[in-house]
């Protein structure tokens, strides 16, 4: 899958939120926010620039988890900012209101948006915990009992493990798809990557200069988590345990290890294009399909006027 040539590559990056997008530049983080009455807000957050503020996290693979750290804390700082601004000024009537959302408006008033999502957030990490480490570890060892042979080589048990997390992401992604408030999120992804193919193209921003534009980039958030999952397959390999808890405790020590290598190598199939980094790129963009979608003309206003408020004067966006 041959990417675009672009006049220029740009540092610029962003996140699909609830009604909007946050973009990221090398001076500025805005967030776009289409309100309930139609306008668009644009707002500033400070994310913790880690590597900014520590030379040692500048190291490769150290600074992979670095921004990580600095793009989850973000991402959920504009998440949160994103759900409170998009529903400013829609009232829900309180006869409509159910128990629960009576006990929660009593108990949290306006902090009830961050308090559910916080709460979501929590049962999201556990859920994944268990699903993507300990359910394949768990599944190999009973396919093992039955099957004897499949306990060596090792690489079988890696392989079946990494695979199994593969096709439990695609079946979560197409099944949140689903969903129409996910779908929106996942429009508004479009939007910001043709927004950003449109800046690196050099062409104007406008809304019928990023319609034209793809909506698949090498930088994106999905490709890195694919990447992330390929590498785990690799760094399977050196975990003798067999033991669930062993093995599963074993590969959530070494996540820093996986971010860090999957980070590395999603940047330079940001920066390159060959037919290496065709390679290494081509199972995220795939799966791109899933996470961002055709926006409609109104998301991607929204991803220009973001895109716009941290675009720098000076040229300090493109990547050295």
């Amino acid at each position: 899958m041959k990417k675009e040539k672009t006049q220029k590559i740009t540092s610029i990056g962003g996140q699909a939120l609830m009604e909007g997008i946050m973009m990221r530049g090398p001076l500025k983080t805005t967030v776009g926010i289409r309100k309930f009455d139609g306008s668009i807000e644009l707002e500033e957050v400070q994310p913790l620039n880690l590597t900014k503020k520590y030379k040692i996290l500048r190291i490769p693979i150290l600074r992979g988890v670095a921004n990580m750290i600095d793009s989850l804390v973000t991402g959920n700082k504009a998440l949160l900012l994103s759900a409170d601004k998009a529903m400013e000024g829609e009232e829900v009537p309180e006869e409509e209101m159910s128990k629960v959302d009576k006990w929660l408006d009593k108990h949290f008033g306006e902090k009830v948006v961050g308090f559910i999502m916080g709460a979501a957030m929590v049962l999201a990490i556990i859920f994944c915990v268990g699903v993507f480490f300990f359910v394949p570890t768990l599944l190999f060892n009973l396919l093992s009992e039955a099957f004897p042979y499949f306990k060596e080589p090792i690489i079988w048990r890696s392989a079946f493990e990494g695979i199994l997390r593969i096709i439990l992401f695609l079946i979560y992604m197409g099944l949140v798809t689903v969903n129409k408030d996910i779908k929106r999120v996942f429009q508004y992804h479009g939007a910001e990557h043709k927004t950003i193919f449109c800046y690196e193209h050099g062409l104007e921003l406008n809304v019928e200069n990023v319609r034209k534009q793809r909506r698949f980039h090498p930088r994106c958030g999905t490709s890195f988590i694919v990447l992330m999952l390929i590498v785990g397959i690799l760094i399977g390999l050196f975990i003798p345990f067999t033991n669930v808890i062993l093995r599963s405790s074993m590969k959530i020590l070494l996540l820093p290890i996986t971010v860090g290598i999957g980070y590395e190598l999603i940047k330079i199939c940001g920066r390159h294009d060959n037919i290496i980094t065709r390679i290494i790129a081509a199972p995220g963009m795939w799966m791109q399909r899933l996470t961002t979608k055709e926006p409609e003309d109104d998301m991607i206003e929204v991803a220009i006027a973001a895109m716009k408020d941290v675009i720098p004067e000076n040229g300090e966006d493109l990547i050295r």
